[in-house]
């Protein structure tokens, strides 16, 4: 059984998202859609993390906060557009594999677990920032060293579980479906508070 996703193993998924990171470019092989669909996540992740950081700002007017929260919210929303075009990408390359009666249906989807690897991309390149900080106390870089070798361990084992999943849905032993996020508060149709506007 031929391995249909040799190009996205959780290795160089990692690899991309610490890059990125550090480049901020959002630039690998557009032409294939998994890989421009993990970059657009990614890209939706890093500027989240920025206006998150922002919102919490106390020593600026209340319009910049709210300028932070629709930036938030539109960037939420690109996220989760990226994860579904993410996970109809893979699942394209399975489309001609059928799934074994017994196969495990994965409750979280692949695009999913690529996110949650995206974002301890950043916990990890911001807590080592912090443990790297020479104006902090020993105290204060003791416990973000700690936090850095905890969050390579939560993401070593969520790597591996992807891969896991990857190779077992190309045997027909594993599937996920695409679920839809649904977000409320953005559609006018669907938040009354935006509806009344109209």
């Amino acid at each position: 059984m031929p391995d249909l996703f040799v190009d996205l193993k959780a290795r160089a998924i990692c690899a991309f998202h610490d890059a990125e990171v550090v480049a901020s470019n959002a630039t690998p092989r557009t032409d294939d859609a998994p890989w421009r669909f993990v970059a657009q996540n990614h890209d939706a992740n890093r500027r989240l993390w920025d206006q998150e950081d922002l919102a919490r700002r106390i020593d600026v007017p209340d319009a910049e906060i709210v300028g932070n929260k629709r930036a938030i919210d539109r960037l939420n929303q690109a996220r989760n557009d990226a994860i579904e075009r993410l996970d109809e990408a893979l699942l394209e390359r399975l489309a001609a594999v059928a799934p074994m009666h017994d196969a495990w249906h994965n409750s979280e989807t692949a695009g999913s677990m690529i996110d949650r690897l995206s974002i301890l991309a950043l916990k990890r390149f911001h807590m080592n920032a912090e443990a790297a900080r020479n104006d902090a106390t020993p105290e204060h870089v003791a416990r973000c060293r700690e936090k850095v070798e905890r969050l390579t361990l939560q993401r070593d084992d969520l790597a591996r579980c992807l891969d896991v999943l990857l190779a077992r849905a190309s045997e027909g032993r594993a599937f996920w479906r695409v679920y839809r996020q649904f977000k409320m508060y953005n559609d006018p149709a669907l938040n009354p508070y935006l509806r009344r506007r109209r």
